[in-house]
């Protein structure tokens, strides 16, 4: 049985600490209502393209819309991604707004929202049944899933339908897919082979949820990763990619960057593969190697926390004029930029205006290229606050669920291991947690009792056993 906390216990405190908004100002709040009832402008009808959406249940925040078809033996893509930039007005109260908040913060008891939900979870957002303006990406594919000819323009569309990850999941395994996702999994694999083929690397550890357990309390489970949510990052990544290319090849925009770990951390990483047994294939880059691992095993879940000093260091690089040093992002292997998800993250509204300057031969607007410096510290500033929220609410939620098991033994799997001390995961229920004791094993399996979990001050350990 899952045990969770008790039902008056909720993230308020969490939200007072860190000073989130619980409203906008109201001449923002005028500007969306205003924004709501303006006209979309001249742009192409793409109503008739059978959009669909793939998001979490319950989204109604529906950043993107895809159609995926066969053409010969290649592929067309069509993916549709909100157009905020038909509703914000550059320098106006609202603008001000977003570029303070910076991105949507996610709690359990509720989100607080980069724009107004009037726009993000109304007339911006990509809803089913309804006429949407939204900035279209069309890719020609070849038969390996690499673009030959991209396309971006505004466009209206109209999604046909709104899906979540395990429902289509479930649809692909019956063999019942919707005819618009039918080459999801075909194309979806070619171009994760393609990341592996270019060194992209990707940590598969488990991703801790919180969510109600029916009761007005809280349980903390581990979302299960389906194959359509890999397939579907695919084209997200294909897009920011292409974005990326378009404004490189301009000397304008801003890109999210990663410099290319150093010598001592992949020296590091393969001294840990040694030490727990991993073997790595001869001439094989780190996210090669990583990408073959079984998620489920011990020594790979250690391995993966350890590669988490490869991805170190990542952020947002502007640029007009000339190229920065930095262009690419270790994490994708190649130069990529933040445009598929404007309703929830400030910087993609600007990447994508880029784009569509560019894409029409148009002078990029004198506003954008203005912002686009102010872009990194903006966003570096409300990731920082995103990660620090995002903590505070599991680490509120395992102190909840473990508060009267103290003194009570879990099986744990070491992950990373100091001379004193290793954080430790226990699968049920599933916690990340400091564990004391000397020598530790990484990649190993061991018995952890749980010496203290302190609700008020959010804070779960663990000793080992024996």
């Amino acid at each position: 049985m899952i045990r969770t906390g008790r039902a008056e216990l909720d993230f308020q405190g969490i939200r007072t600490e860190f000073a989130l908004p619980s409203e906008f100002p109201a001449a923002a709040l005028a500007e969306a209502e205003q924004a709501v009832s303006a006209p979309a402008g001249d742009r192409e009808d793409a109503t008739a393209i059978a959009l669909v959406t793939i998001d979490p249940p319950g989204a109604k925040d529906l950043d993107q819309a895809q159609c995926i078809e066969r053409v010969g033996d290649g592929f067309r893509v069509h993916y549709a991604i909100a157009d905020l930039g038909t509703f914000v007005v550059p320098g106006g109260a609202l603008d001000a707004e977003v570029r303070r908040r910076g991105q949507t913060l996610y709690l359990p008891d509720g989100n607080v929202p980069l724009h107004p939900t009037v726009l993000s979870e109304g007339a911006a957002s990509l809803l089913p049944g309804v006429v949407r303006p939204a900035v279209l990406w069309t890719f020609e594919c070849g038969p390996d899933s690499e673009p030959t000819s991209v396309h971006v323009r505004r466009a209206l569309v109209r999604s046909e339908a709104q899906f979540d990850y395990e429902s289509v999941q479930a649809s692909f395994d019956a063999g019942t897919p919707h005819p618009s996702l039918a080459a999801l999994p075909v194309f979806g694999q070619l171009r994760r082979d393609r990341a592996a083929e270019r060194g992209a690397v990707e940590l598969q550890l488990p991703e801790q949820e919180i969510a109600p357990n029916g009761d007005g309390q809280w349980k903390l489970l581990i979302r299960p990763r389906v194959a359509v949510e890999q397939w579907n990052a695919e084209i997200s990544l294909m897009t920011g990619m292409a974005a990326a290319k378009i404004m490189l090849d301009a000397k304008v925009g801003i890109l999210r960057t990663l410099p290319d770990a150093d010598g001592e951390a992949v020296a590091a990483l393969r001294r840990s593969a040694q030490s727990l047994g991993v073997s790595w294939p001869e001439g094989a880059s780190p996210g090669r190697m990583l990408a073959g691992l079984d998620p489920s095993r011990p020594e790979s879940l250690a391995l993966f926390v350890d590669a988490t000093r490869l991805l170190r260091g990542a952020g947002y690089t502007a640029f007009s004029g000339s190229l920065p040093e930095v262009t690419t992002h270790a994490g994708v292997a190649a130069p990529y930029a933040h445009v598929t998800a404007p309703l929830r993250r400030l910087v993609d509204r600007f990447a994508t205006e880029v784009c569509l300057a560019v894409s029409a031969g148009e002078a990029v607007p004198a506003w954008l290229t203005a912002a686009l410096p102010q872009l990194p510290s903006l966003m570096g500033t409300s990731d920082t606050l995103a990660s620090k929220v995002e903590r505070a609410c599991l680490d509120q939620v395992e102190a909840w669920v473990l508060a009267d098991r103290v003194g009570q033994e879990f099986d744990a799997v070491v992950l990373r291991a100091g001379e004193n001390d290793a954080d430790v995961f226990v699968a049920s229920p599933p916690v990340m947690g400091k564990c004391l004791g000397a020598g530790l094993p990484e990649g190993g399996r061991i018995r952890a009792r749980l010496v203290e979990a302190d609700p008020e001050n959010r804070r779960v350990a663990f000793e080992r056993v024996g």
